[in-house]
């Protein structure tokens, strides 16, 4: 497997593109393991072929720069299209599986998708649920392709500046925008994270997070990029002690909710215990910040070490990291630390700025904008959402935080209307729009609300007209339309909402009336 197998690669010399990783990872550990999932193992050989194969068929069958969606659960063969779509100049169009059928045909359309691929239960859904226009893209069922046999060698040396893929997040209009990750932004977002999160000879990483999400891929393809065997599998804690158990899992990513599951898992279950103890080293989270006494637990019954990410996918992954060092520090001695997202990885640069635009010092709280190469291109064919969020390289986040004397970062809110649920962001503004169409809603506020368990849960507060609508019916609405995590799980009717001097909803005083805790500014 040869020394350059743990150098280090900080700077990713040689690599210009996704399909570089895999070449380098091919040649130095061809028949190390790659990925398993659900008792299948790729080795980097076979990984490296199968990309290969899936570039070909796609260059035969879709035009130069073709977006090409991607509708399926965990699987190798998803793995394989990050890097076999890109590699002949096609853009891959990961789709969040858990949204309804209406929203992946919605980002079909808007997209100009030539091709969807996925797995069988969800083309049908799509054909059946999601109102595709007539002459729509053909559906491919994924393990119909061919993942075999042989593939030319890419025509020529391309752009790294080529969008390689396109993914959609949830914006500030209600509507999910699309995100134009290039390869060099995605490799950028990469040496970040290598830098931010150390590996060691052997280890072995285990995510349960869908691969649509930056949750999902940018440890992962870390792993794979170092040579490391990275597992898949859906969340389940005594699965998932299994799984930890057969492949010697050391590294696993986890949201808090799951490793409050894990925990609660394993105190009945001391054999269970031991065997992950065996061999985890560090867990991974990001979405939300950790609460000291579940750290102190964590470290307790676990005895391994954790670190936090920030980012998104604008940003092509992480851009901030909360080291192990300092969440030691958090639970021995400062416990404010629990609180931060921690200090920017090499390459990115984070800074506050003022409404005005200009830089505040240590300690002021304004909104958290990123600059360096990982951040993406703008959004598809949105020339004014883009010029609003992308300026002279800097990313507004739409998060308010603060920067302490040490460069630790601290998030106070969300400038964006974006609730995070489980992980999940959902635009209150999508889910008001959708609450509007039920007869008897004259208004509507949506707003997320602090939950122990998945962060913040999605609450619609309505003012109904003389006739009033019924809450199961409201529920139903957002059902038919939306994905479950977006729909709300608590509906509240008011005789008014309060407002601004101009007309605009005080989402903070809505807040504070349905917690009883003060109004944030």
């Amino acid at each position: 497997m040869g020394g350059s197998r743990h150098r280090d690669v900080r700077r990713l010399d040689g690599v210009h593109r996704l399909h570089d990783v895999l070449v380098a990872a091919a040649a130095d550990a061809p028949d190390a393991p790659a990925l398993s999932v659900d008792g299948t193992t790729w080795t980097f050989r076979e990984l490296r072929a199968r990309t290969d194969a899936l570039s070909a068929h796609l260059s035969a069958r879709c035009s130069p720069g073709a977006r090409v969606a991607l509708l399926a659960h965990n699987r190798p063969e998803y793995v394989a299209a990050y890097y076999g779509v890109p590699r002949d100049g096609r853009i891959l169009v990961p789709l969040n599986q858990r949204l309804h059928p209406r929203e992946w045909a919605d980002q079909i359309v808007r997209c100009g998708a030539e091709l969807v691929v996925g797995e069988p239960d969800m083309l049908e859904r799509l054909a059946r649920e999601g109102d595709l226009p007539a002459g729509h893209p053909p559906l491919a069922d994924v393990a119909d392709l061919p993942w075999d046999g042989p593939a030319p060698e890419p025509a020529g040396v391309r752009d790294p500046a080529e969008v390689a893929w396109l993914m959609f997040t949830s914006g500030t209009t209600g509507r999910p925008k699309g995100v134009r990750l290039t390869h060099r932004s995605l490799l950028a977002g990469l040496a970040v994270t290598v830098s931010g999160r150390p590996v060691l000879p052997g280890d072995v990483f285990c995510t349960p997070f869908p691969l649509c999400h930056v949750a999902g891929y940018q440890v992962m393809m870390h792993h794979l990029f170092r040579r490391h065997a990275v597992v898949l599998r859906r969340f389940d804690p005594a699965a998932l002690v299994e799984t930890a158990r057969r492949h010697g899992v050391t590294t696993l990513s986890l949201a808090p909710t799951m490793l409050e599951d894990l925990l609660a898992h394993l105190e009945g279950d001391q054999a269970a215990l031991e065997a992950l103890r065996a061999t985890l080293r560090v867990i991974v989270y990001g979405s939300a910040p950790m609460p000291v006494p579940l750290l102190r637990r964590a470290g307790e019954v676990l005895g391994c070490d954790l670190n936090q990410g920030y980012g998104m996918t604008e940003l092509s992954g992480n851009a901030t990291f909360l080291s192990p060092a300092d969440h030691r520090a958090a639970v021995a001695a400062r416990p404010e630390l629990a609180a931060s997202a921690g200090r920017p990885g090499d390459g990115a640069e984070i800074a506050v700025i003022g409404e005005d635009g200009t830089p505040l010092p240590p300690g002021e709280q304004g909104e958290v904008v990123v600059r360096g190469p990982q951040v993406a291109d703008g959004y598809w064919d949105d020339p004014e959402a883009t010029a609003e969020a992308f300026a002279d390289g800097w990313f507004r986040t739409g998060d308010a935080g603060r920067i302490d004397e040490d460069g630790h970062l601290y998030l106070a809110d969300r400038l964006k209307d974006v609730i995070i649920t489980g992980g999940e962001n959902v635009s209150s503004r999508e889910v008001e729009d959708v609450l509007r169409t039920v007869p008897g809603v004259r208004e509507v506020a949506v707003v997320g609300l602090p939950d122990p368990r998945w962060g913040q849960t999605v609450c619609a507060v309505v003012v109904p007209d003389a006739v009033p609508p019924d809450g199961a019916e409201l529920i139903a609405a957002c059902r038919a339309r939306l994905a479950g995590f977006k729909t709300p799980r608590r509906i509240e009717f008011a005789a008014a909402l309060p407002r601004t001097g101009t007309g605009k909803v005080r989402k903070s005083a809505l807040r504070a009336q349905l917690t009883g805790r003060p109004e944030k500014p």
